[in-house]
């Protein structure tokens, strides 16, 4: 690996590449603790289970309905003025949202409104932040590169969960949304200084139909991409229940509350960092085969709530999920990375995104009135049965189980022309929020 005297970095963590680094440790720090924050303002504003998933769903809706657009959006504008942008909004919204906690007696409708805007603001983030990276770096050092960016946001993401279920717990949720709201505005002007230059110009298309209509001809072409989104519409959005609404109720009930969760989900941001640094040495041959055996683990966090397992117990699975996600999302970046045409990246990685989260704000909104007719524990128990089943459906795609990790002449040949052609059989995770595959879970790029 060459590396430059001046800096000590290695040759291919370029400029672009470290302030999309340092913009995402910023915001990771903000916005995991922002995500225990809102939950537990809806709790102390006298919510009950159906009201937390509720503004959860709010959230997602508007990233449902405006990804499509942000990804074609992304692939037609300079990619950081879009980033930028949505940065700005999710500042605002942010800021708004704690005010409103901070005057006292939030209403529902205030704290779905604000998470709403917080959701468009990502919908056209998403896509851009994640077109971005993947043409930041090139060769046969992509993964290791996705690897390092992932291994820091996810450490962020640790400590922001960590000191955000703390600070939740002594002095309120609305603290943690203002200090959220600061770190979208610090990393919105890193990111004011990414250069698009080595991005050629695109070429004038038919408009914003067409567009999208090209990048779903890109993504319905190649099996193991709609596939695995197909599979993750499902683990998204039982896991995002899980985690979102169920996850904080058993700590209010049976863990302790606020800084039990925090614990938790901090186990599962260093079970990512773990993840990350195996992934730093570790190459699979067969991409997606090691990353969706990865996928089972998945399971295990819903079913250790549902026991539920003492706060020890349900680190020690958090931290095992961690692990095997962020195999899967290395995984995924890298055969995004070589598959897909870099003027293409954002509309495809947008019909990933829609894809895999499409299902998350009726799972959501559905996640109460669940409860209220099987039963906490029964519909934690069927979300990890779903996380299964899918999984091994998934497993019977060829392309899925063959696709293999291309050789450094292949992968310079095909970043020197833009070629997308299929690998092997002639044929993402790319996964956040920055929480991050596909979707919330496993994609890097997230405000």
């Amino acid at each position: 690996m060459v590396t430059s005297p001046a800096t000590r970095r290695p040759s291919w963590a370029g400029r672009n590449y470290t302030l999309l680094t340092a913009a995402a440790i910023i915001t990771n720090l903000g916005g995991h603790g922002a995500l225990i924050a809102a939950a537990f303002a809806v709790l102390d504003a006298g919510g009950d289970s159906g009201d937390v998933g509720l503004v959860a769903a709010a959230r997602t809706l508007p990233l449902v309905l405006f990804l499509l657009i942000g990804g074609a959006v992304a692939d037609r504008l300079p990619r950081h003025r879009v980033m930028v942008a949505a940065n700005a909004l999710n500042c605002v919204s942010q800021a708004a949202f704690a005010v409103v906690v901070l005057a006292g007696d939030p209403r529902l409708w205030q704290m779905m409104l604000l998470t709403a805007l917080g959701g468009t603001g990502q919908a056209f983030f998403g896509p851009a932040s994640e077109g971005m990276l993947l043409s930041s770096v090139s060769g046969e050092q992509a993964s290791r590169a996705f690897a390092l960016y992932r291994m820091a946001m996810q450490g962020a993401g640790l400590g922001g969960a960590a000191l955000g279920g703390l600070l939740v717990a002594v002095i309120g949720p609305g603290w943690v949304l203002a200090v959220d709201a600061v770190a979208f505005a610090l990393a919105g002007a890193l990111r004011a200084f990414l250069d698009v230059g080595h991005i050629p110009p695109r070429e004038p298309g038919g408009g914003l139909l067409s567009d999208l209509r090209d990048g779903w001809r890109e993504f319905t072409g190649r099996t193991w991409l709609w596939s695995i989104v197909a599979q993750f519409s499902v683990v998204v959005a039982v896991v995002g229940a899980a985690e979102s609404v169920f996850g904080p109720l058993v700590a209010e009930d049976e863990l302790g509350g606020a800084g039990p969760w925090g614990l938790a989900l901090g186990a599962f941001g260093a079970g990512t960092v773990g993840g990350a640094i195996l992934m730093m040495r570790w190459k699979p041959r067969r991409l997606l085969l090691a990353g969706t055996l990865c996928v089972f683990p998945l399971a295990a966090p819903s079913a250790a709530l549902a026991v539920p397992l003492p706060v020890a117990g349900l680190a020690a699975v958090m931290f095992v999920s961690g692990v095997a996600i962020e195999v899967f999302g290395v995984s995924w970046m890298t055969a995004m990375h070589q598959e897909i045409p870099e003027e293409k990246l954002s509309r495809v990685a947008a019909y990933d995104w829609f894809g895999s989260i499409a299902m998350v704000p009726l799972a959501t909104a559905l996640a109460g009135p669940a409860e209220h007719a099987f039963g906490r524990s029964a519909s934690l128990w069927g979300c990890a049965v779903l996380v299964v089943v899918v999984t091994a459906a998934v497993l019977c795609v060829p392309d899925v189980r063959n696709l293999r990790r291309r050789t450094q002449d292949v992968v310079a040949a095909n970043t020197q022309t833009g070629a997308g052609a299929q690998a092997g059989m002639g044929a993402q995770a790319g996964t956040g929020a920055e929480v991050s595959g596909t979707g919330p879970l496993a994609k890097p790029p997230t405000g």
